[in-house]
């Protein structure tokens, strides 16, 4: 019997011996991938839980569980408190055991929010996030929120805490995904002050059922789908499991509802019949067309006689004729007021200075005389064609003064415009360019003797006001000059007029569609209590496209704005715009100043 045991205790030597060369291979926790969101750090101790070796007897030894981290309760706290994690638990749990009672945790652990890595905002974990997916010397930053409940744990009766490789770990951007950026997907919004949420789900699971056991977002996430940062084509299907996920950053990307799918739709109507000079109905109409069509009238017949009761309480039957009614006796003290001899010799004059502004290629606007060769005119005009402070090189700018007859009998004159912009502004959408010395005839006979850029208009600009009358000068649909006499639409009156305006149109179901365009482009800014509300003038006028950057001159000849823009629809046989708005030149020039002093 002895050489048996001999052979016996030899071989259990060489086993110990592979083990213990085993267990001296350095660990790791979650790697961080490069260019990727905090993740985990890589350890760089030895792993602390042996290999399970059964006994000669066949039993299995029990399982021993031992790493540690540090956690801080303040970003800025130099003060760090070691965690020693001695048997599998949440993080928290692990947190309250090794600290135990402590004023720093006094409060509900759904309020709690538990920043992974010191990075400054960049991930956060679940309170019921496994310690095993800890890295050895990963430090957690401790936070609450006072009133906003960060998390609720649902489905959580199994809280079996597993080895690390027995999960996926991965992140959800705090942002969203296509058509998905301005919507709610967190129970709380004091998420949105990290980057991304740190998520895990056992391998098997669905990523909907990681996202639901989670806790932080919101419940009704629908059929939603991943897509990754890094190649956001490809997507994930929320019934899919999060095997694939580990260390992968992702948005989440909702699906469109059946409104917001015909509103797309209508969008790319109106773009196709926009750039094809045809029809709305006949772009609907083609039989190559893309557009749903069926799937759209059904949906607005359907909605259309809720809607038209609704604009029928909110707009009795003589509310657009007192409307008109009152805009009539409004536009009688405009006429009254343009109509003085002196005021019309004034605008005139202050008109040489308006110029049509062509971009080659892209888009024409109008344009005004700031002083010597620079003009003024709005940036929007450039989008696309525009690098920094430069024009793309293969785009030529140009300013036409007096543009004034209809062809053929052509009386202007023009100048190009250097390539590089004074200014340009997206904020206050305005753009500042020196045009060249030499300006150029259209054609031999005209009978302007002396080219030369008309004077500027600078010392004619004034204060922006609230109320009273107001006249435009600019080039709307890229013709010949224009004066259009208005008035100026007070905040607290901007929701009455868009309102009045849509009357109008209270019979056709295309309305529902118009509203849609409208609420998208923004128009909340405007209206009372808006962003922009206070510091935009608003007012009702033809001029539309083409007419961006047009000078607004109060009743007293003063120039107080430039026309910015308006909140356009388009319905079968009808084009409008609700309300327009200019900002304010004082403030554009300051701006102007401010930025050449950077400069």
């Amino acid at each position: 019997m002895a050489p048996k045991r001999r052979k016996t205790a030899e071989h259990m030597k060489d086993i110990r011996s592979f083990f213990e060369k085993e267990n001296n291979v350095p660990g790791s926790s979650i790697k961080t991938p490069a260019r990727k969101p905090k993740k985990v750090p890589e350890s760089e101790t030895p792993l602390r839980t042996p290999l399970r070796v059964k006994d000669e007897n066949g039993n299995d030894p029990p399982t021993t569980h031992s790493h540690r981290f540090t956690v801080k309760f303040k970003p800025t706290d130099r003060k760090e408190y070691t965690i020693d994690c001695d048997k599998p638990r949440s993080v928290l749990e692990a947190i309250k055991h090794s600290l135990g009672p402590t004023n720093m945790l006094n409060f509900p652990d759904e309020n709690i929010i538990i920043q992974l890595g010191k990075e400054d905002k960049d991930s956060v974990v679940p309170t019921h996030f496994p310690c095993s997916c800890v890295g050895d010397g990963e430090t957690l930053i401790i936070n609450h929120s006072k009133s906003e409940k960060i998390e609720e744990v649902q489905d959580q009766h199994d809280k079996t805490i597993l080895p690390k490789e027995n999960y996926s770990v991965f992140f959800i951007d705090k942002v969203g995904g296509l058509k998905t950026k301005t919507k709610d997907l967190f129970r709380s919004k004091m998420i949105k002050q990290f980057k991304y949420l740190c998520v895990y789900g056992e391998k098997g699971m669905t990523v909907e059922e990681a996202l639901k056991r989670d806790g932080r977002f919101i419940d009704n996430l629908g059929e939603f789908t991943l897509s990754d940062n890094e190649n956001p084509d490809v997507l994930t299907l929320r019934t899919q499991r999060v095997d694939s996920l580990h260390q992968k950053a992702f948005k989440i990307r909702l699906p469109l509802n059946k409104w917001e799918n015909v509103e797309t739709q209508m969008r790319s109507i109106l773009d196709v019949a926009r750039n094809s000079g045809k029809s709305v109905r006949k772009v609907m109409e083609e039989p190559t067309s893309s557009v749903n069509t069926a799937e759209i009238y059904q949906l607005l017949r359907q909605q259309f006689p809720d809607l038209k009761e609704w604009m029928e309480k909110r707009f009795p039957a003589d509310s657009y004729q007192e409307a008109l009614k009152l805009k009539n006796e409004n536009f009688g003290k405009i006429q009254q007021s343009f109509s003085e001899v002196h005021r019309i010799r004034k605008l005139l004059k202050m008109g040489q200075s308006v110029c049509k502004v062509i971009i080659s290629g892209f888009s024409q606007g109008t344009g005004f005389v700031l002083f010597d060769r620079l003009i003024l005119t709005s940036a929007h005009l450039f989008k696309g064609c525009v690098q920094g402070k430069n024009i793309l090189d293969h785009i030529n700018v140009s300013a036409l003064f007096n543009y004034d007859d209809p062809e053929p009998e052509t009386n202007y004159f023009y100048f190009s415009a250097e390539k590089t912009f004074i200014d340009i502004d997206d904020e206050l959408d305005y753009a500042v360019l020196m045009l060249e010395p030499g300006g150029q005839k259209s054609n031999p006979k005209t009978n302007v003797d002396n080219v030369k850029v008309p004077p500027g208009l600078l010392n004619k600009f004034g204060s922006l006001p609230m109320n009273g009358e107001a006249c435009i000068i600019g080039h709307p649909a890229g013709g010949v000059k224009k004066i259009d006499p208005t008035c100026i639409i007070e905040p607290k009156g901007r929701e009455q007029a868009v309102n009045d305006h849509i009357a109008k149109h209270k019979d056709s179901m295309f309305i529902l569609q118009s509203v849609f365009q409208i609420q998208n482009r923004g128009i909340e800014d405007i209206m009372m209590g808006g962003d922009k509300a206070e510091k935009v003038a608003t007012y009702h006028t033809f001029m539309y496209h083409g007419a961006s950057g047009s000078p607004v001159f109060d009743a007293h000849g003063r120039l107080f704005g430039i026309h910015t823009a308006g909140y356009c629809y388009e319905l079968p046989h009808t084009k409008g715009s609700v309300i327009e708005y200019a900002y304010p030149l004082l403030t554009i020039f300051e701006k102007f100043v401010s930025n050449l002093k950077e400069s």
